[in-house]
């Protein structure tokens, strides 16, 4: 007891140290953000953040052998972040609400918990609130493992003059949430669509006489069965602690490789980090061989497609646009050679954004 004793000693007087470190990091942070309102620079940029994570994980790696988790580490990097730069301006996001929703979730990740987060009822209003000033970003989806693309936000590219200026993915892990605490007396289940589409063999398997019912998003699910006596909604973790509800059982979503990325998006470009990526929008003539003419002007320059999605143009019946996410930046030769070559074999080519790569890469080669 004495040895426990002498090392909880020890612990506090690390945390106090821990403490002091923070608020003289905070009053740095301050000093920075008086500068760059006085010389009238961006606040927030996110292109010394992804170097900070970088800088903090590799020491991290090379110094203590990860013996601090990883995962968790970027976690309390993306809070003590968020915390300081709240002192500098707080950030105002609009995201695909409502609150405890995956996008919601998604703009968490990214922003942290000091930003202040505005609810939207549509990724349209999402957009038009980025548009017109009254966030200085937005969250929206664009793709799921399982399910596919997002066609509204892809569409809403063709309209819209908003770049992207970052990506989140996230694991989406699905939970039977309930008031009650038997799963035996659930009568009705409320989701999404998409988190139904993911649990339905599970549904299927151990709930087969049980009524399931599309809603407009998980969140509101659950605050159907809130209200509602012996019902169930499936949602994430985080909804189970908003919404205050039991899980009555973990994880029935079909796929273990179940992850949706979101895009963030404002008015602004962002600066190279290393690891980037460029987002596109080209359409191509109307004869023979245009497409692959197209895609070519990625080969010959060496640059690699991570994806291309086709959408209608909505301009004619049967014309196509083409969405294409490809690595690296739009300042990189071989990138701005690749599009300029594009633009010489295509009607129309629109730049959507070249922006960090998601954290999540790095996590997977750290094995968290």
């Amino acid at each position: 007891m004495e040895d426990i004793q002498k090392l909880r000693e020890e612990i506090d007087s690390i945390d106090r140290e821990i403490l002091r470190l923070l608020n003289k990091r905070a009053d740095a942070a301050k000093k920075i953000g008086e500068i760059k309102l006085k010389e009238g620079l961006e606040i927030h940029v996110p292109e010394r953040e992804r170097a900070i994570f970088e800088k903090i994980l590799k020491i991290n790696e090379e110094e203590f052998g990860n013996g601090f988790p990883p995962e968790a580490l970027i976690h309390i990097y993306r809070e003590i972040i968020s915390a300081c730069l709240s002192l500098e301006k707080p950030l105002r996001v609009a995201y695909l609400g409502p609150r405890a929703t995956f996008t919601h979730q998604a703009a968490l990740e990214f922003f942290g918990f000091s930003a202040k987060f505005v609810s939207c009822s549509s990724i349209r209003e999402v957009f038009s609130e980025v548009e017109n000033q009254r966030a200085n970003y937005g969250v929206v989806p664009v793709e799921n493992t399982i399910e596919g693309v997002v066609n509204h936000t892809l569409d809403m590219f063709l309209e819209s003059e908003l770049k992207i200026s970052g990506e989140v993915v996230i694991p989406i892990n699905l939970h039977l949430l309930s008031s009650v605490e038997d799963i035996s007396e659930i009568k009705k289940i409320y989701s999404h669509r998409m988190a139904i589409a993911q649990s339905r063999k599970w549904l299927e398997k151990n709930l087969p006489d049980t009524q399931v019912i599309e809603v407009d998003s998980t969140a509101r699910a659950c605050e159907i069965v809130l209200e509602e006596e012996n019902a169930g909604a499936i949602a994430s973790e985080v909804a189970a602690f908003t919404y205050h509800l039991n899980i009555l059982a973990h994880n029935i979503q079909e796929s273990p490789d179940n992850y949706t990325r979101f895009l963030v998006v404002s008015k602004r470009e962002m600066g190279q980090t290393g690891r980037d990526k460029t987002s596109l929008i080209f359409a191509v003539k109307d004869e023979a061989g245009a497409l692959y003419k197209a895609l070519e002007s990625f080969y010959i320059n060496s640059v690699n497609l991570t994806k291309i999605e086709s959408r209608p143009s909505k301009k004619k019946a049967w014309d196509y646009v083409f969405f294409v996410d490809l690595e690296g930046h739009i300042k990189e030769d071989k990138v701005k050679n690749a599009v300029n070559e594009l633009k010489k074999r295509t009607q129309m080519v629109k730049i959507l954004g070249s922006y960090p790569e998601s954290i999540l890469p790095y996590q997977r080669d750290l094995n968290v």
